[in-house]
């Protein structure tokens, strides 16, 4: 068993920053788009099932770009045998890691057996980690809650991660509330249960030796590099769907990177993406969606959304509706770069 310790954590080896797994959310076309805008942010897939996986279309479900990368596959399952195989499946696609869900609340997943409610197992967990494990090279991550109602104690949370760091895993993508099953929607598990960032913190401080990501109600960069001066990592969620751009703030504010693309920069190279899938069976709709947020916060986003809707459903080339709607935008907008603290700020300089 580990032991809580005060001893320093050397420098994590994977992103500071990430893009949360979300629902019908995070397809490979968001994660194209997040992709431009920031090179180096840890994207997730949507959550799969073993099951999908190993009966479902693979290439539909698992096929991605090849400058997603970095990119953690996301699984949900309770099996470790089907766990095994879903990954030896996942394998030829060349995902970088490999991510468990224990921290979804919603009664189809419970109904399932999987996400939140496996925290009051955590034995179950590190059989599912070990599997997973045996299955890949790759590293194995696990995202959780605090704990759930009737297991919430910080003793309990320390347990479960012991018991499943015991079993090889070695990073902890943490969402700072517990997760209270039965008698609340997902969403309202993502806003009614307080927030507790001080758990998170002391998780880190008692367990130096793990690599820990925060995550819930993150929602600027100012934010981030506070969460990075107690934390390995931060994991953005909603945050960055419904304000993409901000993905450019952290890209500067954390990665050092000055030169993130302006909006307009954006635009032009999602429309050739556009283009690309012209002559596929995806929907022009199912590629633009994802961009409605991109002048969150800004003059002419309102417009911007109005223009899209309005164009999108009836023109016969998507790629000209997009071009039309961003006349919607001011110029100073589409050109305008980031401008955020700098790094030196999160590490206390």
């Amino acid at each position: 068993m580990l032991s809580r310790t005060h001893t320093v954590n050397p420098k994590a080896s994977f992103p500071p920053v990430s893009v949360a797994p979300m629902m019908e959310r995070t397809d490979r076309h968001f994660r194209y788009l997040a992709r431009i805008i920031s090179p180096h942010t840890l994207l997730y897939t949507e959550m799969l099932t073993p099951r999908a996986i190993i009966h479902g279309d693979r290439d539909y479900l698992l096929g991605f770009h090849e400058s997603e990368h970095p990119l953690s596959l996301q699984l949900g399952g309770d099996n470790p045998q089907e766990m095994d195989q879903a990954i030896k499946l996942a394998q030829p696609y060349g995902y970088d890691e490999i991510n468990l869900n224990i921290g979804c609340p919603s009664e189809r997943v419970q109904t399932g057996n999987f996400g939140a409610c496996l925290m009051a197992n955590p034995q179950h967990v590190a059989r599912l980690v070990e599997a997973m494990r045996g299955a890949t090279e790759k590293e194995v991550t696990v995202k959780h809650r605090i704990g759930i109602n009737g297991r919430d104690s910080y003793d309990e949370l320390c347990e479960f991660v012991e018991t499943v760091a015991a079993a090889g895993c070695q990073r902890f993508n943490v969402h700072a509330r517990i997760a209270i099953l039965g008698g609340l929607s997902p969403k309202e598990n993502r806003s009614v249960p307080p927030l507790s960032y001080e758990t998170v913190y002391q998780l880190k401080r008692d367990y130096p030796q793990l690599d820990i990501e925060i995550n819930g109600g993150i929602r600027e960069v100012d934010q981030v590099l506070e969460h990075l001066r107690h934390v390995d990592a931060v994991m953005l969620g909603r945050a960055a769907y419904e304000h993409p751009y901000l993905l450019a703030e952290v890209e500067q504010a954390v990665f050092g990177n000055p030169h993130a693309p302006t909006r307009r920069e954006v635009v032009e190279r999602m429309i050739e993406y556009i283009d690309a899938w012209k002559d596929t069976p995806v929907s022009s709709h199912t590629i633009v969606r994802h961009m409605l947020g991109l002048f969150a916060f800004r003059p002419g986003t309102r417009r911007w959304k109005q223009r899209i809707s309005e164009l999108l459903p009836r023109s016969a080339d998507p790629s000209d509706a997009v071009r039309t709607a961003l006349m919607a935008v001011p110029a100073a907008v589409l050109d305008e770069r980031p401008s955020v603290p700098e790094l030196a700020a999160a590490e206390g300089e």
